[in-house]
């Protein structure tokens, strides 16, 4: 049985700001004594004849945040059980045997996910530096699908997604888009004509490093709607859904996303800043820091920077680790887009791309006194 129909939907009055999109959509229906929030709907089944059935075909709870999501994205939003769920469902669009573009470097969990699939004979993979337009455009001749990041993690690079787009639609490929780094609140890849775009909820989304979720939004017109009703089928199919309590978790952080990611991307701004005169620093990574034209072009799409900075130490991957062991406040860890600020030298995992120098430090920059993170920074970077 379907979810109903207008479950995902934009809910929020047209024309309204992001910051208050995120606090006034998903909610339910006002009347007196009528609760403010939606409720967590803990249950596997539904009497029968409702627009339920069973839990793994939907749930109101669900319903809430999608209609968040999708109304911030300006689409259609589908919950799953993590990001690469969502991932997974996306790439799935396309029939095995497709060829398949993707940037050289990019979140491990993806490259290693379509690096498999190729291994495994169920694609071509053709993996390019992304913000390199014309060098996608290469790679992308009789290819079917393109995976786009942007900015890409943990490198930065950004891409020109309007040109992306029409060099992919042009050899009838499907373009998925990556917007955890970003977030709707920096870009909308929907508006540049992206076909569906993915989100690690865990990340910025749900903000506060206590859930794993991941979605995914469509167009609200006819090509985008089919897409949709695929995706839910693959969700439901396949079965990788979400628990309702940690879709309400993420649901309660949506409502504060805007405030958050421009406390913390003006903190990264900062940072970025003063780390290019620190002597322990060789190089620093931030949409801010323009270094090409092309660069310049790609990042007035956007309506910020985000809150993640590169750095290369000033030295090799042993200097790189001691750093980030010799915090204090900054929290040595993995993954990114909660409330506070963590490090993390990605070299150290296998997976990690080779493009990505031994000495580089991933800083997700949180919403603390960007004094004290400096402070705690410049004495790491000292010691």
């Amino acid at each position: 049985m379907s979810a109903p129909q207008d479950a995902g939907r934009p809910a929020s009055p047209a024309g309204l700001a992001p910051a208050t999109v995120a606090v006034t959509a998903g909610r339910p229906r006002t009347r007196p004594g009528a609760a403010v929030n939606e409720a967590v709907w803990l249950t596997s089944t539904y009497v029968a004849d409702g627009p339920y059935d069973y839990g793994r075909t939907g749930n109101p709870t669900w319903d809430a945040f999608e209609t968040v999501l999708g109304a911030l994205e300006g689409g259609r939003a589908l919950v799953y059980s993590a990001g690469l769920a969502a991932m997974a469902a996306a790439t799935a669009l396309v029939p095995d045997g497709s060829v398949v573009v993707a940037p050289s470097s990019a979140y491990s969990g993806t490259t290693t996910q379509l690096q498999l699939a190729q291994r495994q004979g169920r694609l071509t993979l053709r993996q390019v530096e992304i913000a390199d337009t014309d060098a996608v455009g290469e790679a992308l001749r009789g290819a079917d699908l393109l995976v786009v990041e942007s900015p890409t993690n943990p490198m930065l690079d950004v891409a020109d997604l309007p040109a992306l787009v029409d060099l992919a639609h042009a050899e009838g490929a499907l373009v998925v888009a990556d917007n955890t780094f970003a977030t709707p609140v920096v870009q909308r890849p929907l508006d540049h004509g992206v076909d569906v775009v993915v989100h690690s909820v865990t990340k910025y989304l749900a903000g506060h490093s206590d859930v794993v979720l991941g979605a995914t939004v469509t167009r609200d017109d006819s090509a985008g709607r089919d897409l949709h009703e695929r995706l839910r089928a693959h969700r439901h199919l396949t079965g990788s859904i979400a628990g309702p309590q940690e879709v309400w978790l993420a649901l309660r952080g949506l409502r504060t996303l805007t405030v958050r990611v421009e406390r913390a991307q003006a903190n990264a701004a900062e940072l970025a800043r003063r780390l290019q005169a620190h002597p322990a620093v060789r190089a620093v990574r931030h949409p801010s820091l323009p270094d090409d034209p092309g660069h310049a072009r790609a990042v007035a799409q956007m309506r910020g920077f985000g809150a993640i900075v590169s750095i290369e130490v000033d030295g090799d991957a042993a200097a790189a680790e001691r750093v980030a062991a010799a915090t204090r406040l900054w929290v040595h860890a993995t993954s990114l887009g909660g409330v506070e600020s963590s490090l993390e030298r990605r070299r150290r995992h296998a997976a990690e791309s080779p493009v990505v120098p031994e000495s580089l430090l991933r800083l997700s920059v949180g919403i603390e006194d960007v004094d004290d993170l400096w402070a705690d920074l410049d004495q790491a970077l000292r010691a």
